[in-house]
């Protein structure tokens, strides 16, 4: 059992899963999309909804024997995305690091991810006076030598 759910697998990894309903059932192969398996009638699972045992299919076994062999082999790599662009910097926060040289300084030294994280959390401001006084805060922190979420840090 995993996530509730009847599984079955070999070597420790799962082949697959069903789910029961209250007029039907599903049927799940782990690695369906690689062995061609697509899904029925918008349903959970490759197989469909499935309301008797004369709606599965007839070559159910050697689907199960090929998913067992696809298990068995690695996965294949997922592509790698291109980074996210860095946000632009706003006039105004750009105007109050170039007063706070330390400020600039800690946010210059940062990690793009610590950098976007003060970017966006600026950005998403929608008026000028929480703008501002996110603006301010941030310059305090920065000074401080903080990253945006220092107080969770130590958590």
């Amino acid at each position: 059992m995993r996530w509730s759910h009847p599984s079955f697998g070999k070597g420790g990894r799962i082949i697959v899963q069903m789910a029961a309903f209250k007029e039907h059932m599903a049927v799940g192969f782990w690695r369906g999309k690689e062995l061609g398996f697509e899904a029925k009638d918008g349903a959970m699972g490759q197989l469909g909804k499935l309301t008797s045992v004369d709606d599965l299919p007839k070559d159910l076994d050697a689907m199960i024997a090929k998913a067992a062999e696809v298990s068995a082999m690695p996965a294949a790599p997922k592509p790698k995305r291109a980074p996210k662009p860095m946000p632009e910097l706003h006039p105004d926060f750009a105007a109050a690091l170039d007063k706070a040289p330390k400020a600039r300084a800690t946010m210059d030294a940062f990690p793009p991810s610590c950098r976007r994280d003060y970017l966006e959390w600026i950005a998403e401001a929608k008026q000028d006076a929480t703008r501002s006084k996110r603006i301010a805060t941030a310059i305090e922190w920065l000074s401080d030598g903080k990253r945006r979420n220092w107080k969770y840090e130590n958590c």
